[in-house]
C-alpha cells in the first residue's frame, strides 16, 4: 500500500513539474486546436498494435508443454484484460497477472511467466532495432545520450538472449541462486530457466514475434508522428524513430502508474530539445498515454462482462 502510493505521489510530482515548465495556458491552447483528423488516424492504428501484441503473445505459446495450450479465446482474454490491468498496476504488476491468469487453463506456471517474459524481451529487442535503425537517419541533437541507452538496453537484451540460447548462462543463473539459501526460489529458478530454454528450440516463432515487434513499434512510432501532426508539430519523422521506441521503454519501467509523470518527463527530455514548443509537446504525451489506455478499454470490457473458462472446465478438454 506505501509503495502504491508512493508511485502516486511521484507520478503526480513529475506532471506537476513538466505541466508548470510547459506553460499550462499554451498547454490547453495546443490540445484545444488539435486536429481531430490526425487524432482518428492514431486512434485507428491503435487496433493494429494491439492486434499484434496479442497475436505475438499467441505466437510464444508454441514451447508450451504438448497438451497444455489454453483456448485461443481465454488466451486473448487473458491478454486484453492483463492490458487493462497495466493501467493501475506497475507493468510488472500486469505481467504476472498474465502468467497467473494463464496458469489457471492447465499451463505450468513456470512456462506461462517464460512467455510472458520472452514477449517482453523481444519487446524491449524491438525498441533497440528500430530506435539503431533509425538513428544514422536522423538530425537530433543528444546522439551521443541516445547511443549510450541503447546500448545499456542492448546489453540487457543481450544478457535475456545468452540465458535462452547458452547452457552455461543458464546454469550460471542457477548456481547464482542456489547460493541463496532459499529452497523455493532454488526450485523456481531451475523451472523458469529451463522453459525459458524451450525456446532455443523455436527459432522461427522466436523470429515471427520479433518481426511482429518491431511491426509494433513503427506503428507506435506512427501513432506519436499522428499526434503531432495534430498539434501542429513539425518535427521530421526521423526523430519520433529515433526518440519513441526509448520513451515507450521508459513508459514500462515500474516507477509510477501507467508511466504517468515519466512519460511526460521523457517526451520533454528528448523532443524539447530539438525544437518542439513545451507546451505542444506535453500535449502530445498526454495525447499519447491517453491512446495507450483507449486501446486497452475492450480489456476493461472483457474483465467487467466477461468471464473466463473455468480452470475445471479446462481440464476436462486440454488437461495432459
Amino acid at each position: 500500500m506505501v509503495g502504491r502510493l508512493l508511485r502516486i505521489g511521484v507520478a503526480l510530482v513529475l506532471t506537476a513539474v513538466v505541466f508548470y515548465w510547459s506553460h499550462p495556458s499554451k498547454i490547453l491552447a495546443a490540445a484545444a486546436s488539435a486536429d481531430w483528423r490526425w487524432l482518428a488516424a492514431a486512434v485507428a492504428l491503435v487496433l493494429v498494435d494491439r492486434t499484434l501484441m496479442a497475436m505475438r503473445w499467441i505466437e510464444l505459446l508454441v514451447a508450451l508443454a504438448p497438451g497444455s495450450r489454453p483456448p485461443l479465446g481465454a488466451v486473448i482474454r487473458v491478454f486484453f484484460v492483463s492490458s487493462f490491468v497495466s493501467n493501475v498496476l506497475p507493468s510488472v504488476g500486469a505481467d504476472l497477472y498474465r502468467a497467473y491468469e494463464l496458469s489457471r487453463y492447465d499451463v505450468h506456471l513456470a512456462e506461462s511467466t517464460a512467455s510472458v517474459l520472452m514477449d517482453r524481451a523481444l519487446g524491449v529487442l524491438s525498441v533497440v532495432l528500430v530506435a539503431a535503425v533509425a538513428l544514422p537517419f536522423a538530425t537530433i541533437e543528444g546522439r551521443g545520450e541516445l547511443v549510450v541507452m541503447l546500448a545499456g538496453v542492448g546489453a540487457v537484451c543481450a544478457v535475456a538472449a545468452s540465458v535462452v540460447f547458452s547452457e552455461r548462462a543458464a546454469e550460471l543463473v542457477r548456481s547464482t541462486a542456489a547460493r541463496i539459501p532459499i529452497r523455493l526460489l532454488h526450485r523456481v529458478t531451475a523451472a523458469l530457466t529451463d522453459a525459458v530454454r524451450a525456446y532455443a528450440r523455436h527459432h522461427g516463432a522466436m523470429l515471427r514475434v520479433l518481426a511482429m515487434s518491431v511491426a509494433v513499434q513503427i506503428f507506435r512510432v506512427i501513432q506519436a508522428w499522428c499526434l503531432g501532426q495534430s498539434l501542429g508539430l513539425t518535427l521530421p519523422l526521423t526523430t519520433y524513430f529515433a526518440f519513441i521506441p526509448l520513451i515507450v521503454f521508459i513508459m514500462q519501467i515500474p516507477i509510477t502508474p501507467n508511466g504517468i509523470g515519466t512519460t511526460q518527463l521523457a517526451f520533454d527530455r528528448f523532443l524539447v530539445p530539438q525544437g518542439a514548443p513545451a507546451a505542444e509537446v506535453f500535449a502530445l504525451s498526454v495525447l499519447f498515454l491517453a491512446l495507450g489506455f483507449l486501446g486497452s478499454l475492450p480489456g476493461g470490457l472483457l474483465y467487467a462482462f466477461g468471464s473466463g473458462l473455468p480452470a475445471s472446465s479446462s481440464r476436462e478438454t486440454h488437461g495432459p
